[in-house]
């Protein structure tokens, strides 16, 4: 059988595990997964024909979001999302505000920029979109965010028989049981999925308690997508395009 959503793209920029894009893929949609961690060579093709290709791209570079532009204008591209780094944004991290600005006074703006970058990306091409950050700067350097949430309030999304997480079980509660508020900007007709909360484990995240340092391993772990919220926003956001 054809599939029918082929010829569909849903882009996600600063995405190194693709697991916002799962949900996609799975019901046959074209994904592409952006992030300079990535090294083009690796590609997931799921049973529904739908797939998520991993390439490698310096989003910090303005040229890059040209290129993307230039390669998906006038295909159908129907989702956008974007995750950009936070560390020099998020409010948890204030108290190195003050020795980055010392070393570099347009750091913040710099990261804001990047952000801001995404969102026009999206504009121009002409999809529903978001843009992902925890409670940051882009609040009151850019604008303030359209939605907010807690991993939590999704995690009844999630199968019972997919509770546990597929790639760091030890780190992230199952079913995402965990607080992290989250903040969203988004934009051309993007659709906030209802919520379908669990009970989260007591105090901090695991990722929290557990993780420190810079390592990009704990950066990919506490910022990995949720997979509750990514199969909500599939189902909010893909209802009513033709199939």
């Amino acid at each position: 059988m054809t599939n029918p959503n082929v010829d569909k793209y849903v882009l996600s920029l600063y995405d190194y595990t693709g697991e916002a894009l799962v949900p996609w893929a799975e019901a046959g949609y074209s994904c592409i997964a952006f992030d300079i961690q990535h090294d083009d060579t690796v590609t997931d093709v799921f049973g529904s024909g739908g797939s998520i290709k991993y390439v490698k791209a310096d989003l910090h570079d303005h040229k890059t979001h040209q290129d993307i532009f230039m390669e998906y204008n006038g295909k159908r591209v129907i989702f956008g999302m974007a995750w950009p780094v936070c560390t020099d944004m998020a409010v948890s991290g204030a108290a190195h505000f003050k020795s980055k600005a010392e070393k570099d006074p347009l750091f913040q703006d710099k990261a804001v920029n990047y952000a801001v970058m995404c969102s026009e990306l999206f504009e121009d091409l002409g999809c529903p979109y978001l843009i992902e950050n925890p409670v940051s700067v882009l609040a009151t350097k850019w604008r303030k965010p359209d939605h907010s949430f807690h991993p939590y309030e999704y995690g009844n999304y999630i199968p019972d028989d997919q509770a546990e997480h597929p790639l760091w079980p030890d780190y992230i509660a199952a079913k995402d049981a965990y607080p992290k508020k989250t903040c969203l900007w988004t934009g051309n007709g993007f659709t906030m999925p209802w919520t379908d909360a669990v009970e989260p484990e007591d105090g901090h995240s695991r990722q929290h308690l557990k993780l420190g340092g810079k390592s990009m391993k704990t950066k990919n772990i506490r910022s990995a997508t949720p997979r509750g919220f990514a199969k909500a926003v599939y189902e909010f956001n893909s209802e009513g395009l033709t199939q």
